[in-house]
């Protein structure tokens, strides 16, 4: 979305700041309910299957519920299409990924990995593909971010001397975030040639859809007969990727892919408020100094820049 070399004013630069912070945080807030929404399900039920359940339910809510998603394969171009195809791959490679990475490593240093690393990555990759250098002002607060996200995290862990980690699993967990990043930085790429939104999230979360359908009917499914199961499951869907995944195509309308991923590191400090107001987990003191730490990066990140 180009602007204008000069401007007279500061409110048009607040108000896009608004349409773009403000969904994102708003959908990791609702991200950030993943986990207690997960610890919910009943005993045995498959963590793969959890996330792969909410990914085929709400990608097909995404793509049922808006007629440019219907139409978007159709309208555009020959590498359009692939970006969407594209797309599609890497929004099943993040449940497929993240929930074993969990499996092995733990849900603290899956969750600082995969998050961590999305923002580097979306940097990254969004320069090489020429989609505008990182600012240092981007730059300095994915830092902070990412430090403040790691220390909230694994404070208990740092606390308490921690465990072994496991290599595959950090392994997975990165390719998590790449997973992540891609499909934000092609999302973000299709909204700013002028596709629509709605569309872009629709078309990519639809085809996820049927492509990890196979995975989650390959899996024991009796969890999902039970009323936990049904609701988690809705949750995931409706909440954590129809809902969230909407807002967040809408803050990329106005925002960078690599402000996106970065203000979505908002989702680890959500789940861990919830889990000491939900579930009563306990964080030690360096785990507040981190969300004090990741609160200012967003904050630097998300207030306007002077002019």
């Amino acid at each position: 979305m180009s602007t204008p070399a000069r401007s007279v004013s500061t409110a048009p630069g607040r108000a896009r700041s608004r349409g773009s912070v403000l969904p994102i945080l708003t959908a990791a807030v609702l991200w950030g309910t993943t986990g207690t929404a997960s610890s919910l399900a009943p005993a045995g039920a498959p963590a793969a299957g959890i996330g792969a359940a909410g990914l085929v339910l709400g990608g097909l809510l995404l793509f049922l519920t808006d007629r440019s998603a219907w139409a978007l394969p159709r309208r555009c171009g020959v590498r359009e299409r692939w970006l969407l195809a594209a797309g599609a791959v890497a929004v099943t490679g993040y449940p497929l990924t993240f929930y074993p990475a969990v499996t092995r490593t733990g849900v603290a240093v899956a969750t600082v990995i995969a998050l961590g690393s999305a923002p580097v990555f979306t940097g990254l990759l969004g320069w090489l593909a020429r989609q505008g250098r990182p600012s240092g002002r981007w730059a300095g607060a994915t830092a902070l971010a990412v430090l403040g996200c790691g220390v909230l995290v694994l404070g208990p862990e740092l606390a308490g001397g921690g465990a072994a980690v496991d290599p595959l699993g950090v392994l997975l967990a990165a390719l998590s975030g790449l997973s992540y990043a891609v499909y934000s930085l092609i999302g973000g790429r299709l909204i700013a040639a002028g596709r629509p939104s709605a569309g872009v999230m629709g078309a990519m979360f639809g085809g996820g859809a049927l492509i990890v359908l196979p995975v989650l009917l390959a899996g024991d499914l009796e969890w999902l007969a039970s009323v936990r199961g049904t609701a988690v499951v809705l949750h995931l869907a409706v909440i954590t990727t129809f809902l969230a995944y909407r807002l967040f195509g809408h803050g990329l309308r106005h925002a960078t892919a690599q402000t996106a991923t970065t203000l979505t590191l908002a989702e680890p400090a959500v789940a861990a408020v919830l889990g000491v107001a939900a579930l009563g987990e306990r964080l030690p003191v360096i785990s507040w100094g981190g969300l004090a730490v990741l609160a200012g990066g967003l904050a630097f990140l998300a207030l306007p820049a002077r002019r």
